[in-house]
């Protein structure tokens, strides 16, 4: 999605998307690239998510790369994460955790 494209309302599919425009609305797919000039104004859901754009809203990912351009105002949840040095993240972070009963995942309350 290039940089001079804006989507309003949700998107949703389990292909891979590459964000360099704006998107106001929910984003759930198996792989997210958010571009540094990226924004997204709502939640994020992705099996591997690469942020290096601003988001407003809740992050949960199951491999989770923060950049250093990065600007994240919402809670973060992972399986496993990177958080570059330079990167701006405001909320919580939680990680998630496999149960016993056949895998699912599962959140670890913050202290």
């Amino acid at each position: 999605m290039g940089s001079d494209v804006i989507i309003t309302g949700n998107i949703g599919g389990r292909g891979n998307l590459h964000v360099d425009g704006r998107v106001d609305g929910d984003v759930v797919c198996a792989t997210l690239t958010l571009g540094a000039d990226g924004v997204i104004a709502g939640n994020v859901t992705a099996d591997d998510a690469t942020i290096a754009g601003a988001i407003d809203g809740t992050v949960a990912a199951k491999i989770l790369t923060i950049e250093a351009t990065a600007r994240v105002n919402g809670d973060l949840s992972y399986d496993a994460v990177s958080i570059a040095t330079g990167a701006i993240v405001e909320g919580r972070v939680k990680r998630l955790t496999r149960e016993d009963n056949g895998g699912a995942l599962r959140l670890i309350a913050g202290e």
